[in-house]
């Protein structure tokens, strides 16, 4: 997959944001069909950082009902990425 495809925007959240202070992680919403790898490729090529491990969650959001039926929450996918201490994303 084309790195610009795999990485759909940076997550910036209170959680998220103590972890790259912190722990030197960062969050990021991905495609629902990326692996691993192509997460860890991506990031690299696109940030010019070394990627230590990646972790990824399909994440679901609830079913809401309405008037006219129950809707179904959309599926998307989160991946943190840890990169190296040496390293660093400048996001802002």
């Amino acid at each position: 997959m084309d790195p610009i495809h795999v990485i759909v925007r940076p997550l910036v959240t209170e959680k998220a944001t103590w972890g790259s202070g912190h722990h030197n992680r960062f969050a990021f919403e991905v495609s629902r069909l990326a692996s691993k790898t192509d997460i860890k490729k991506a990031v690299e090529s696109l940030y010019k950082v070394r990627v230590v491990g990646v972790a990824t969650q399909n994440r679901h959001i609830r079913a809401r009902a309405y008037r006219y039926g129950v809707v179904e929450g959309k599926v998307w996918k989160r991946a943190v990425v840890k990169i190296h201490p040496e390293d660093k994303i400048e996001l802002f």
